[in-house]
């Protein structure tokens, strides 16, 4: 098992660094029985599949399209500028429908048929969370009809709208399916070992995310209320130091495969957080100086001299052995501090969610503990006064709820460093007075969405027409 999870690791994590096309051949299939894996074996090529979707080359592209990184060098540098073209998301919509749905359904299949409804509900989950992926960058995907090519060999694209609804079914399904208490599932899960409460409030915590996209708060709310309570049941994609077998994917590109290409030069991100910044986002009782240094160097190694992300050793937030963000509780608690505001809970509430996750910010939260040295890291608790007018949260006399909102976006954004659901928000408020706002790396306009890829407009006649560009907005933020 343990050589097998190796090579699967090795498989998926290779292919999308080398952008191949063909993600899955070969990855469902076992090798003492090459023509039927195990239910716990796809299980397991499931989870490290859907890794790879959220870790790979997608999120690379949203972390420079959203302010957190920097394209310097050869494609990145035209990907930074938007110069994009179908061909370069082969790949990723490989992991997200040959790899991770493909691997899936079949896991589900196998898992329903043995009756282990808690395998089953852990693959829908992970479904859920590959697709949700896919509809969030692409718009309109395949659903129903994706992942059974001999029925549907050109399967049909269905509204966003409809996969949205059609995803937030399969993850109460898959709740109910947790709640029941029937199966087994161990080892084979790398990520909680079959730990049915983690698992029901990823899913929770998922649902509040494709419900904060939909813009319905009170819903995400209520959905956030179950949905991680603590860091230690935070979904996140386990890393290792084998070289081409687990190491953080960032890492591997970054300091390994193409050093140069991403820099964090005049980054936004970095603007809010280094405390020699104008835009230094730290005040009396916020000191972002340690979270800063988790994050970026700025003296880099991999771009020599310039500001980059951080893969330093085992400390940095994109080192070789780190953990990657999958689904976590920064991302809940910070949802019902949003969604709290928004859905007329009030200011209190939505204070109370925004200063108990500073209460866990101010113990170190996630940062790395070689960067939590003395006087380096603050997050005391704010109060109504900090957002009135000419408060150290509202030196431009906004409205306090306004006040609030923004200091809530703005800590979403920073916390969703590296992950493509800091793109998601920009993306969300774009059209709102609060909220990150960028600036375009090049031309007059940010873009909304990715090219559906050239595999698919090639071999797919169902795919969309005429092909929606880089600068059409996507259903949900019409």
């Amino acid at each position: 098992m343990k050589r097998l999870y190796r090579s699967v690791f090795a498989f998926v994590f290779g292919l999308q660094l080398f952008a191949c096309s063909s993600i899955v051949e070969n990855l469902n299939v076992d090798p003492n029985n090459p023509t039927k894996s195990t239910a716990s074996l796809l299980l397991t090529g499931t989870e490290i599949a859907n890794m790879a979707t959220q870790e790979g080359m997608a999120s690379r592209l949203t972390t420079i399209w959203s302010g957190y990184a920097s394209g310097a060098d050869r494609q990145w540098l035209d990907y930074y500028n938007y110069n994009v073209s179908a061909g370069i998301y082969d790949g990723d919509w490989n992991l997200v429908y040959q790899a991770t749905n493909a691997n899936a359904l079949l896991t589900i299949a196998q898992a329903t048929a043995l009756g282990n409804r808690k395998m089953v509900a852990i693959a829908k989950i992970l479904r859920a969370n590959a697709l949700a992926t896919g509809t969030e960058l692409w718009g309109d995907i395949p659903f129903d009809q994706a992942g059974d090519n001999a029925k549907y060999p050109n399967p049909a694209f269905e509204a966003q709208p409809t996969v949205y609804t059609k995803l937030l079914a399969s993850l109460d399904e898959a709740i109910t399916d947790l709640k029941s208490g029937v199966g087994t599932v161990t080892t084979e899960d790398i990520h909680f070992g079959g730990d049915a409460t983690k698992w029901t409030q990823v899913a929770y915590t998922l649902k509040a995310r494709l419900l904060t996209d939909l813009k319905k708060y009170d819903e995400a709310y209520t959905a956030a209320q179950s949905g991680i309570s603590v860091f230690a049941n935070s979904l996140y994609a386990p890393h290792g130091n084998t070289a081409n077998v687990n190491q953080n994917q960032y890492w591997s590109f970054l300091a390994s495969s193409r050093t140069g290409d991403i820099n964090a030069v005049n980054a936004y991100n970095t603007t809010l957080l280094n405390p020699t910044s104008a835009r230094y986002r730290g005040n009396s009782k916020t000191n972002e100086t340690a979270r800063f240094k988790f994050y970026y160097l700025e003296v880099g190694v991999n771009s020599p001299g310039k500001m980059e992300p951080n893969t330093t050793g085992t400390t940095g937030f994109f080192a070789q052995s780190a953990s990657f963000p999958l689904v976590t509780y920064q991302e809940n608690s910070l949802t019902l501090a949003e969604a709290a505001l928004r859905s007329g809970k009030g200011f209190a509430t939505a204070l109370g969610h925004l200063n108990a996750y500073r209460a866990w910010l101010n113990t170190g939260g996630n940062i790395n503990a070689a960067y939590l040295t003395a006087g380096s890291y603050k997050y005391e608790p704010y109060v109504a006064a900090d957002f009135a007018a000419g408060g150290i949260e509202n030196a431009d006399g906004i409205s306090a709820d306004n006040a609030l909102l923004r200091e809530i976006l703005q800590e979403r954004y920073v916390s969703f460093y590296g992950q493509h659901i800091g793109w998601n928000d920009e993306r969300r408020t774009r059209a709102e007075a609060y909220g990150i706002k960028l600036t375009p790396n090049s031309g007059t306009q940010l873009p909304w969405r990715f090219i559906y890829p050239q595999n698919e407009i090639n071999s797919n006649p169902s795919t969309p027409k005429p092909v929606p560009a880089t600068f059409e907005a996507l259903a949900i933020y019409k």
